[in-house]
């Protein structure tokens, strides 16, 4: 017998979406989980012992592609995670994802040490409740998806720089997250063939 497949819920157009600023780093992720008791789910050289709330769990770096580990690193982000993995564990049960950024990154934004920027802005947007070695990327607009003028958001982006690097006169773009769809899509300053920009 062949399983029905249904066809899946169609999202509502006119439902909010949040526009955030595109950093030019490299994609990567904190995954903290439960410690199960026979450490079937520990695998050595990626993983370190942290507590969540008192229980003893597992954190784990990553990139867009693989889990990365301080002897296979990405730009640094694993031995940095490893590092602060006590103040990351802050972050909860999950997988966390963001931006690796700064110092020898791409742009590197002409700061002189990296950052780690969250992506989940509704949930880490307050300084009180994220960890202090973490970032968040920059709200540009939060609006209806239909009604958000977003050539308005990339022209004020293009006019007064990088809001997560304030000075930084060549950000990359922004992140337009449908809150509704859970879908992002993304536009840049370069080479985006959409984005009509100002008359330069």
């Amino acid at each position: 017998m062949m399983d029905f497949e249904g066809f899946p819920k169609i999202a509502r157009l006119s439902r909010e979406c949040v526009v955030t600023e595109k950093i030019d780093g490299t994609n990567a992720q904190v995954w903290i989980r439960p410690a199960l008791s026979d450490e079937e789910n520990f695998s050595y050289g990626m993983d370190t012992v942290v507590h969540v709330d008192g229980a003893p769990a597992y954190l784990r770096a990553g990139n867009r592609a693989r889990w990365i580990s301080e002897a296979d690193d990405n730009h640094g982000f694993a031995r940095w995670v490893y590092q602060k993995a006590p103040e990351l564990a802050q972050l909860g049960f999950g997988r966390h994802f963001g931006e690796w950024w700064g110092y020898k990154i791409n742009r590197g934004y002409d700061l002189p040490e990296k950052r780690y920027s969250l992506f989940n802005v509704t949930r880490w947007s307050d300084p009180a409740v994220r960890p202090a070695c973490c970032d968040v990327v920059p709200v540009l607009a939060v609006g209806r998806f239909d009604a958000v003028d977003i050539d308005a958001v990339m022209d004020r982006l293009h006019d007064e720089g990088s809001i997560a690097s304030p000075g930084f006169m060549q950000p990359e773009g922004i992140v337009i997250y449908h809150t509704a769809a859970k879908v992002m899509f993304k536009k840049t300053l370069e080479g985006d063939a959409e984005w009509k920009g100002k008359a330069r």
